[in-house]
């Protein structure tokens, strides 16, 4: 027969421990110190298992039978609660946020490139390990996420407090998808980080491009020629800098005329093509001698097996006036090429798509993004970008505006 309360609640010790049945295998062992342990036996994958349920009176006679109804639900779903209780313990060693975080980080760093599974652990431990890294998962609540968003925030770095905050909410739900926390403290933050003011990076207009062309024709005078080249890579392909300065020898295709940029290196993940001009190609010529001995295309002075720094473009554009300090001379970045170009470009009647695709923004058409996305308008992007070269080399040699000239004009 079914225990009742005061059975268990006046039960003596005898000599020997002995149990006292409350069927469906659950039963209340009575130690001879007058200990009581709830306890269930029970069958899986043909063995005979008992798991423990708990002390009385901690554990009540009303505890012990839900406690074996959740037992007896996993054994129908062919589970051993003995096991589940261990796989139960593990989580809770392992949840505290820090460690979490990083079970998180190792589940998902196959998937993304190395560089970008670096910056984001590295983001975790440098702004987020310190502050919430002990805490207990669960226990976390949003006002603590604000508080360490916010410090963040107070370095003027946003964009590192916008990530961080996206790595946090995305942890805890791997915590929750896993069994360590029941609640997400930052699922309800979007928003929370303070928007920065956009600007745009300095671009060159287009009745400054003549002049800088023929400035840039003489920096080797004054700087390394190596960064003279780059910037003329740069300008001719307008691909994003960091892009450029990864080049590597390996990726030009001179049969078929194209730099084929691997996904890996590109900011949408994707392969990128970039048609290469008759100038293009002459420029990589004039390059080998110098580098055609590394792997990378642009290496750095003091280490040739790192590309070359991201301001060395920018500081020797400064150095050409082009700093915003010099009256005359707007200033100009690397990135801002890609800005000139492009408007250039849509002036002249190209294809707005096709323009889009060379610049490798992002496909807002998941579908059309998914057919064939890096050879899109190649044919149309073959005759831009031998035009752009073009237009270049008139503008650099007249020293002046050259005329936008209508589609039917240049075909």
């Amino acid at each position: 027969m079914a225990l009742v309360n005061i059975q268990v609640k006046e039960a003596k010790p005898h000599a020997t421990d002995y149990k006292m049945a409350d069927g469906g295998g659950l039963y209340i062992l009575i130690k001879r110190n007058g200990s009581k342990y709830w306890r269930f036996d029970y069958r899986f994958g043909g063995k005979r298992k008992t798991l423990a349920l708990g002390v009385y009176p901690t554990v009540s006679l009303k505890d012990a039978r839900e406690k074996l109804r959740k037992a007896k639900i996993l054994l129908s779903n062919n589970q051993d609660p003995s096991e589940a209780r261990k796989e139960e313990k593990r989580a809770k060693l392992m949840s505290n946020f820090e460690d979490v975080a990083r079970q998180w980080w190792i589940h998902n760093k196959d998937t993304w490139t190395s560089d970008h599974a670096a910056r984001v652990i590295k983001r975790l431990e440098d702004n987020a390990f310190n502050d919430l890294g002990h805490i207990p998962i669960d226990e976390i609540t949003p006002k603590q996420v604000i508080a360490t968003i916010r410090k963040i925030e107070s370095r003027g770095a946003l964009d590192v407090a916008k990530r961080v905050k996206q790595s946090i909410r995305t942890a805890c739900r791997f915590a929750i998808q896993h069994g360590m926390a029941t609640k997400n403290p930052a699922s309800e933050l979007d928003g929370i980080v303070k928007q920065r003011k956009v600007q745009h990076r300095a671009s060159l207009p287009r009745e400054e491009l003549p002049q800088f062309l023929k400035d840039l024709d003489f920096y080797s005078n004054r700087g390394r020629f190596l960064t003279q080249q780059a910037i003329k890579f740069l300008i001719l392909t307008f691909v994003r800098s960091g892009e450029l300065r990864g080049a590597r020898w390996s990726e030009f295709d001179y049969l078929d005329k194209v730099w084929r940029l691997p996904p890996e290196r590109m900011k949408m993940n994707n392969e990128h093509i970039v048609p290469l001009s008759r100038q293009t190609l002459e420029l990589l010529e004039q390059l080998k001698p110098l580098t055609g001995n590394y792997s990378l295309v642009f290496p750095s002075e003091r280490q040739r097996d790192k590309p070359m720094s991201d301001n060395t473009m920018r500081r020797a554009i400064f150095k050409l006036g082009y700093d915003g300090n010099h009256t005359g001379k707007s200033k100009a970045v690397p990135h801002g090429f890609r800005a000139t170009a492009s408007s250039i470009l849509n002036e002249s009647g190209f294809n707005p798509d096709a323009i889009e695709r060379q610049l490798a923004h992002k496909e807002n058409n998941s579908v059309r993004a998914a057919y064939t996305y890096h050879a899109r308008y190649l044919d149309e992007r073959r005759q831009m970008m031998q035009w752009w070269a073009d237009y270049l080399d008139t503008t650099r040699e007249s020293g002046k505006v050259v005329p936008i000239f209508s589609m039917t004009t240049r075909c």
